[in-house]
């Protein structure tokens, strides 16, 4: 079974030895060992000059002057990746400073695994080098896996249908998978169980920017942030939230003003309106007032304003969270119509 707990805890590994292997090609994985092992440098010594290079491209002798000795001492970390395509040159140094480690020198060698660059693991797998697995997250099971050993991290359990249906729903990419698991941490109390899988898959389905504004609008203010960030997460831009938000409040406001008794297909002829969009509008309507449409739609306008940059420095989520709970307190703060 793939284990993905957190490297630091690992009793194997020796953040102060010369030389840490990171191999596999699952970059989240080596990413994370990469930082548990720095982290683990960091801890004896805070000073610690930290390095990272790409082996492809790199010069011959560059390693090597960073890992002189400096007239102030401490520890240094060199961090290198791509090992496996680097030119001879970069190996032999490399091995160089595998067969003579410098004092208080720390190589972190990258490789992706596979038979390139094969000699130089060979050699530092030789010398004692701890390495750390990174293996690709491919086969349900090791989703399954993976998502378990998260919570784990986090100090939290899951339900075995719960790992089951986020990897159905969110299994393609790893990094998603991760993000997914803190997500739920993050909204979610005690045991993690299908239900709360079920209401995030649904999110992830449903995260556009109008469905975010048809929880708004309906007064839902913890499902409108749900899906807000769904939507964040997986790439919707900020602006087409707003444009969603702005649009719904305007079909309310000229739905809202029409005479009442008026069938639906009639009323959508008159406005130049989809019949749905206004059997959509009534639906919402109970519970606004001209004067709670009015407020939301001003406190949109400003969101749009600042997702598109006149908050230079601001953040567009914060932004675009501060406005769907505003104007769903706008519409459930109403006295009813």
């Amino acid at each position: 079974m793939l284990d993905t707990g957190p490297v630091p805890s690992a009793p194997s590994l020796d953040p102060l030895a010369p030389v840490t292997l990171v191999v596999g090609p699952e970059e989240l994985l080596a990413s994370r060992a990469i930082a548990a092992t720095v982290a683990g440098i960091r801890l004896a010594d805070p000073g610690t000059q930290v390095h990272r290079l790409r082996a492809t491209g790199l010069e011959v002798g560059a390693i090597s002057a960073l890992a002189a000795p400096s007239l102030f001492g401490g520890h240094v970390a060199i961090v290198v990746e791509e090992v496996g395509e680097a030119a001879a040159g970069i190996v032999d140094e490399l091995r160089g400073l595998i067969a003579q480690p410098a004092d208080e020198v720390h190589l972190v060698l990258v490789h992706s695994g596979g038979a390139r660059g094969r000699p130089l693991l060979d050699a530092a797998r030789a010398s004692g080098a701890p390495e750390v697995p990174c293996p690709a997250v491919k086969s349900d099971r090791d989703k399954i896996a993976f998502v378990e050993a998260e919570f784990r991290r986090a100090h939290r359990s899951v339900t075995p249908g719960a790992a089951r249906a986020l990897v159905d729903a969110l299994g393609a990419n790893v990094r998603e998978l991760a993000a997914a698991c803190s997500q739920l941490v993050a909204d979610c109390e005690g045991r993690v169980d299908d239900t709360a899988v079920e209401r995030y898959h649904r999110g992830r389905v449903e995260a556009s920017g109008f469905d975010v504004a048809d929880a708004a609008l309906t007064g839902q203010a913890e499902r409108a942030l749900l899906l807000l960030r769904h939507a964040l997460a997986v790439g919707v831009a900020p602006v087409l939230v707003t444009s969603a938000l702005a649009s719904g409040l305007r079909t309310l406001a000229k739905v809202g003003s029409a005479r009442g008794g008026t069938k639906s297909v009639d009323l959508a002829r008159e406005l130049a309106l989809p019949p749905f969009l206004v059997d959509k509008a009534r639906r919402q309507l109970p519970g606004w007032t001209p004067g709670g449409i009015a407020a939301a739609i001003t406190v949109v306008a400003t969101a749009d304003a600042e997702v598109k940059g006149a908050g230079a420095g601001g953040d567009p989520a914060y932004a675009l969270e501060r406005t769907v709970l505003a104007v769903a307190s706008a519409r459930s703060t109403s006295p009813p119509r």
